[in-house]
């Protein structure tokens, strides 16, 4: 059966479905094209640099038959492909995407093992990833797994930034952690390195469902803490 080309609808909204249209988002000096597939609607995330028109590819979580294809028209100029931890429902499309963009592939160290591709780069806390005239920072988030990361891209010339948080930050919460002792170390993370460094207008990119921002969960901190989830 031949793949039908994907829509892109420029009127963002940040609610993508698997099956349904990709939306794409323009900010000062790039686009961010959002795209959920799979059974598990796990969001994939496509970041152009308008200057160059060079892109990163964050998460090639699944239907790489609809991946490769709307890489290929989307993004020729393919510099990477991150992903941002090590679970299952992130990497299924990975193989055959790197396979068929021959671009190269990143993660954290610590959850790099796992993955079906070997990372060519293996970036940490404070590391830069540089698409063309992009510069995105890599944060750890340690918690949801050991080497969960996000990715901070500041806007040109606003100061706003657009974080994409993997499973580490939703709308009403952080990831699912397996005991008290991860819930605290990613909630600290996320408290002090997200929260505690960026402005209430930052807007989170979570590896599922719709998109927030800081400004609205900044209140629910204290309440997150309590209920221990």
């Amino acid at each position: 059966m031949t793949q039908q080309p994907l829509i892109i609808d420029d009127h963002y909204t940040g609610a993508v479905s698997p099956g349904g249209p990709a939306q794409r988002r323009t900010i000062p000096g790039a686009t961010i094209v959002k795209l959920s597939v799979g059974q598990m609607d796990n969001n994939t995330y496509l970041v152009t640099d308008t200057a160059t028109g060079r892109s990163l590819f964050i998460d090639a979580a699944n239907e790489p038959d609809l991946l490769v294809p709307y890489l290929a028209e989307h993004a020729p100029d393919l510099e990477l492909i991150v992903t941002t931890h090590q679970h299952w429902d992130h990497w299924q499309g990975l193989e055959q995407v790197a396979a068929a963009t021959e671009a190269p592939t990143a993660a954290h160290p610590l959850d790099a093992e796992p993955l079906p591709v070997t990372p060519q780069r293996l970036i940490e806390e404070g590391d830069t990833v540089r698409i063309g005239e992009l510069c995105l920072e890599v944060l750890h988030l340690s918690g949801h797994t050991p080497g969960s990361i996000a990715l901070a891209l500041e806007e040109d010339g606003t100061g706003r930034h657009h974080v994409f948080t993997g499973d580490c930050l939703f709308p009403g919460g952080i990831g699912k952690t397996a005991d008290n002792e991860k819930f605290t170390s990613l909630l600290d993370d996320v408290e002090m390195k997200l929260f505690g460094r960026f402005g209430d207008d930052t807007v989170i990119y979570p590896g599922h469902g719709k998109d927030t921002t800081l400004g609205a969960e900044r209140p629910h901190l204290r309440e997150w803490r309590e209920r221990g989830w």
